[in-house]
């Protein structure tokens, strides 16, 4: 036969003479079947049997694991510079608003008004020919947290005896002690606040 011709269409049965026998048939495809319903260890080694690994895909599968551990460090490092990146920005604009802070503080001091506002405040200056009160807050600590609560919006009426409390003050202010006389200051003595 020449190999281009054309083949003659096969019978159903075997070329070599004779067709399968039905016993042969019957009890392959009763063994394919399991009779308790789960997978059974031939079953399982013939799946795996199955697979067929060609050259490529063992050349490929290397090549992706080689990928995998050339570029898993560099991921890593990657997404930890891209954290310290943020973090340093983060750190820039702190510092940037900061020294904002500081240069409107400074525009402040060069004022002549501001200066003379933080003296009297913080160092307790006054100007020639005026006279400083130093106000001492002389209540009790239950007392400074009371005035720090909130301030309701409801008028509120005391139920007090404005008669008994104006009598108790008067009283308390005349039975105090005399004050003291002063006690004299040299001549070259420097002056204190309460005496310019």
């Amino acid at each position: 036969m020449h190999p281009d011709a054309p083949r003659p269409p096969r019978s159903s049965g075997d070329p070599r003479g004779g067709s399968k026998p039905a016993s042969r048939q019957g009890r392959a495809g009763t063994a394919a079947k399991p009779a308790t319903g789960g997978t059974t260890p031939t079953d399982r080694s013939g799946w795996l049997s199955g697979i067929r690994f060609s050259g490529f895909s063992l050349i490929m599968m290397g090549v992706l694991v080689l990928a995998v551990v050339v570029l898993a460090p560099t991921i890593a490092a990657f997404a930890q510079q891209r954290q310290q990146i943020a973090e340093l920005r983060a750190a820039v604009s702190q510092q940037e608003e900061e020294v904002q802070r500081l240069r409107d503080e400074r525009e402040r001091w060069n004022d002549e008004t501001f200066i003379m506002t933080q003296a009297r405040e913080r160092l307790y200056y006054v100007m020639p020919g005026e006279v400083s009160y130093l106000v001492i807050d002389d209540r009790t600590e239950a007392a400074k947290a009371d005035a720090t609560a909130a301030v309701s919006a409801e008028v509120t009426e005391s139920k007090g005896d404005w008669m008994r409390t104006l009598l108790d003050s008067v009283m308390t202010a005349g039975l105090a002690p005399a004050p003291t006389a002063p006690a004299e200051v040299p001549a070259g003595a420097p002056v204190g606040m309460g005496e310019r």
